[in-house]
């Protein structure tokens, strides 16, 4: 397998740090350049970490920008970090994205009723090991559950590490709640509340919360591959998603090299607010 790396740009939490994702050291698009499939079965994908477990950043890639590097979150002109709901720490999984999948704004979901969130599936991966940002995991897809998030469907999907030590022994959803009890309705009640200290409402799930199974994710993960290649190809409206990239053949978007990447800075990050650490207790009513 080929080898990822990241090259970061400018120190981690400030408004110009960049995670920019290298094969082979040369960059590429972590949305569009890593395959979605890590093996030719198609029950190995890979997944990209765009936040580690227990940090607060709020991390993603970079849809909009020239290879699709990860950077923070701004919200009106600050870093954005999530807060500490009690008991949860920072994201209780390691955070990521999918390559190669969109959620079309353009399509109304006949489950959710609703369209999608314009961005990449997004992963939420429950092994024990801590990830890294920009780290490309190989997992295996367990269940999926479906947030509605301000009127958009933004599917969770859930996923191990194929090399965790209980990878073996997680198949579906049902062995999520075997093996690690409890993760599931954390996740929940992690989803609903993360976004109440900041004055927003509680988030709502469709089907009740219920996360659906390894058959029903798969779906979801072939239906959002599917919109990506109509993205990557032309055939839907990227309005301001840059498709560049180096290694899907025939896009309009692909070019024989990336050019203009900054060079790697080593330099210690940006301090980070006191207030970042600060612990809020949330009272709601689960639906889980």
């Amino acid at each position: 397998m080929s080898s990822y790396t990241v090259r970061k740009v400018n120190p981690a939490n400030t408004l110009e740090h960049r995670v920019f994702i290298e094969k082979d050291g040369k960059p590429v698009s972590p949305f569009h350049d890593i395959p979605l499939y890590a093996n030719a079965e198609k029950t190995v994908l890979n997944m990209v970490v765009e936040i580690p477990r227990w940090t607060n950043a709020k991390l993603e890639i970079s849809k909009e920008d020239y290879l699709n590097p990860i950077k923070q979150d701004v919200k009106k002109g600050k870093l954005r970090f999530v807060r500490n709901c009690f008991p949860h720490h920072g994201y209780i999984w390691n955070y990521g994205a999918f390559p190669q999948t969109w959620e079309d704004p353009n399509a109304v979901h006949p489950d959710t009723k609703a369209k999608g969130d314009n961005d990449p599936l997004d992963v939420c991966e429950i092994g024990e090991r801590v990830g890294y940002v920009g780290q490309v995991k190989q997992v295996k897809v367990l269940g999926v559950m479906a947030l509605l998030d301000e009127g958009e469907t933004d599917w969770k999907v859930i996923v191990i590490d194929v090399t965790d030590p209980l990878a073996d022994k997680l198949h579906d959803i049902e062995d999520v709640e075997t093996h690690l009890p409890g993760l599931l309705r954390a996740t929940n009640e992690w989803f609903r509340i993360y976004k109440i200290p900041d004055g927003k409402p509680e988030n709502v799930f469709a089907f009740s919360g219920e996360a659906k199974n390894k058959a029903y994710a798969s779906e979801v993960v072939h239906e959002t591959h599917d919109a990506w290649k109509r993205l990557i190809a032309g055939q839907a409206p990227k309005n301001d998603i840059s498709i560049t990239n180096v290694a899907v053949a025939g896009t309009p978007g692909k070019v024989e090299g990336a050019e203009g990447v900054p060079a790697a800075t080593a330099s210690a990050p940006g301090p980070i607010d006191a207030s970042v650490d600060k612990w809020f207790y949330i009272s709601s009513s689960p639906n889980l």
